[in-house]
């Protein structure tokens, strides 16, 4: 969300952005929204004279009363001007009504309205455009066919996707065995390596009130992935990111107290809308994951410098595992309207012989503090808007896949990095049990 202020001041620079985003249909809302700021601030002036002339005229009235005990004429004066009190306040009630009316229209324009990108951002309609800036680890095929995800699983006896069919219905699994605790120790290991990393672990609520869920994404993102909890003002959160900067919602913070480094683990909940083809069935595409997630609230002049640190850490993560990946950087029109700047941190598939994303950082300025009313008391003692960024630590369902292939050896067992090799109990192969 822009502060309305730079819209009224660089109205061509937020069109050119909304082109660059090739959202041409939100172009008339910029014109909107300045016509609807201009009767705003008039309305307000009007008002503001208004109430300095009533306060005076009513002033006035008690005067004149007084003075009505001795000379009872002056109570026909003071009665004229009670009438022109009376209608003060009668055109105060409408202009107070028509404040309230622009301000609410400006208000839902101004959540449409796309945040502006940064001028690194390769400009394109959608994801065929996205970019790929580097690869870290060599793609290997192996000489022997990989059969997809879900088979590899069930040959572990790690996976009942029927049974989950039939409790919950699509888009759900049951996880067992050996691929439920391999599940478990990703998580565990991406949580330790955020830690070291120097950020503070946390498990937020699961659940938000619709204000949170209205400040931290964009309209369009929430009606396609949240779920609502019937006859109450909560919503299941799509990831923790919500809640962990839901964190600071009309919060002032210590700008000593900066950068906030959070890491945080939680179930996700997705509608997931849509048809998907058939490389995103299994547990690809799925409405209840688990995650990993990483949180940075910093100053403004430090959020690019994060966004950097922060996919890395997503690099480093995978490739600790044994993982090949590459950064995607998102083009502008792949964007979500709050983001600045974003990349995809993408894993090998060796059965597909490309990359699919496991990782996605954003840096969204100062858009979701301006939502939620986050902000910092400088050293000189005047407020400012932080920057709020999100990464992916590990998601390990769609992981999961990413790992089995890149580890799965001709004799269907799979091998576990020694990293990973203390939170599986010492295991060094899993062996099919099929």
């Amino acid at each position: 969300m822009l502060d309305i202020r730079f819209v009224r001041e660089n109205p061509e620079v937020v069109k050119e952005n909304i082109k660059k985003k090739f959202q041409d249909a939100k172009l008339p809302m910029v014109d909107r929204v300045l016509e609807l700021d201009e009767k705003n601030r008039a309305a307000i002036t009007e008002a503001s004279e208004l109430r300095a002339s009533r306060n005076k005229l009513s002033k006035q009235i008690g005067m004149l009363m007084g003075q009505a005990k001795k000379d009872p004429s002056k109570l026909e004066e003071a009665e004229k001007v009670k009438a022109q009190v009376k209608a003060f306040a009668d055109r105060l009630e409408e202009l107070e009504k028509l404040e309230e009316e622009y301000a609410q229209e400006i208000h839902h324009l101004m959540m449409n309205i796309p945040n502006i990108i940064d001028p690194s951002v390769p400009i394109g309609p959608d994801d065929s455009a996205n970019v790929e800036v580097q690869r870290f680890g060599e793609p290997v095929t192996p000489d022997f066919e990989i059969p997809y995800h879900t088979e590899i699983m069930e040959k572990l006896n790690g996976v009942d996707m029927d049974a989950a069919g039939r409790v919950s219905g699509n888009g759900f699994y049951y996880l067992m065995g050996d691929v439920a605790r391999l599940h478990s120790a990703v998580l565990a290991y991406a949580r330790d390596f955020m830690i070291n990393k120097g950020f503070t672990y946390c498990i937020p609520p699961f659940m938000i009130h619709g204000n949170v869920v209205e400040g931290v994404m964009s309209q369009t993102d929430m009606d396609a992935m949240m779920y609502k909890i019937e006859g109450e003002d909560l919503y299941l959160i799509g990831t923790s990111e919500h809640s962990m900067i839901g964190k600071f919602i009309d919060q002032i913070i210590p700008e000593e107290s900066l950068p906030q480094t959070l890491t945080s683990y939680s179930p996700c909940f997705r509608k997931e809308k849509g048809a998907h083809g058939i490389e995103e069935r299994g547990v690809y595409r799925i409405h209840q994951f688990e995650k990993q997630e990483m949180i940075v609230v910093c100053k403004p002049e430090e959020s690019m410098d994060w966004y950097e640190k922060m996919w890395r850490y997503s690099v480093e993560l995978f490739r600790s595992m044994e993982i090949p990946v590459r950064q995607l950087e998102c083009c502008s029109g792949d964007l979500a309207d709050l983001k600045v700047k974003s990349c995809d941190i993408e894993a090998w598939s060796p059965r597909q012989q490309k990359y699919f994303e496991v990782c996605s950082c954003s840096n969204l300025g100062d858009a979701q503090a301006r939502r939620l009313k986050m902000r910092v008391k400088g050293a000189d003692g005047k407020m400012y808007l932080p920057h709020t960024l999100n990464n992916t630590v590990v998601a390990p369902p769609r992981m999961l896949i990413a790992f089995l292939e890149n580890h799965l050896q001709a004799d269907g067992s799979v091998t576990i990095p020694e990293v990973l090799r203390p939170y599986m109990g010492g295991l060094e192969v899993l062996v099919p049990k099929k």
